[in-house]
């Protein structure tokens, strides 16, 4: 079996990973274009821990930059998300028969890439030291909107973290310009599995009461959809995202930080 029909097997990519010259996965959303924006710190030859990895863009990313040891965690299965209420009986289940088994995409992408990130199934709450050790760096993208207790998620996050963390997440663009200096948050769509949406301020307030000082952080960027997108070709970003985010996609914004001493 080819690369090309290996990649087929897996139902639903969410990251567009190149795995060869010319061969990428369909994923959901493609970080290539917008990973030169995040606030990066220097990873060569660290520890680092990929949260909520999903495929591994994140993890193979901190490889190719250098890290000694990558380490990437997400949840078991489909059962584990932060279900809504009016979601929790179906939702696991059509899920599952959607995307299929969580983490093959990982270990088909690892295998091509030749890479030794070791993923680890852990829900974000679990993370401690006494389970996994503490890390130089920690990224985190895309997470905490799924979360419904995501300072409690940092929190976690803070304790395995001695060095920087950074943090890549969705924003709310037009709570970002009506609350450009407070903290807010709005609820998302519940279908989506969307808890809270932060604007910038808030985002950034949410690193800071989980522990730690926020040293670097980026403009608002726009993470683009990938090839695989079920709503790619249909989707239209408003004017006001594009406008803030500078083009279409999901509205991001990260941020550097330490631990609080």
């Amino acid at each position: 079996m080819g690369l090309g029909d290996e990649i087929a097997t897996v139902p639903v990519w969410y990251h567009t990973i190149e795995l060869a010259d010319g061969v990428s996965t369909p994923g959901w959303f493609d970080l290539g274009p917008v990973l030169g924006k995040l606030p990066w710190p220097d990873v060569e030859g660290r520890r680092c821990l990929d949260v909520g990895t999903y495929d591994g863009a994140l993890a193979f990313e901190l490889e190719r930059r250098g890290a000694k040891e990558v380490v990437a965690t997400d949840i078991a299965d489909h059962e584990h998300w932060d279900w809504p209420a009016a979601l929790r009986r179906r939702g696991p289940e059509v899920l599952a028969q959607m995307a299929g088994e969580k983490g093959s995409g990982f270990e088909l992408a690892k295998r091509a890439l030749g890479s030794r990130a070791e993923r680890v199934e852990l829900s974000v709450y679990d993370l401690s030291p006494e389970r996994l050790g503490s890390f130089d760096i920690v990224v985190c993208g895309s997470l905490m909107l799924h979360l419904r207790d995501p300072i409690g998620a940092l929190e976690a996050i803070a304790s395995v973290c001695t060095g920087r963390f950074l943090s890549a997440e969705t924003i709310d663009p037009g709570l970002s310009v009506r609350a450009r200096r407070g903290a807010a948050a709005k609820l998302g769509d519940q279908e989506l599995m969307h808890w809270w949406i932060p604007n910038r301020a808030g985002h950034r307030a949410m690193v800071e009461r989980a522990g730690f000082t926020v040293i670097r952080e980026s403009g608002v960027y726009a993470v683009p959809f990938g090839a695989g997108h079920p709503d790619r070709e249909a989707s239209r970003t408003g004017l006001l995202q594009r406008l803030v985010a500078g083009g279409p996609g999901v509205p991001h914004a990260a941020v550097l930080a330490e631990p609080v001493p």
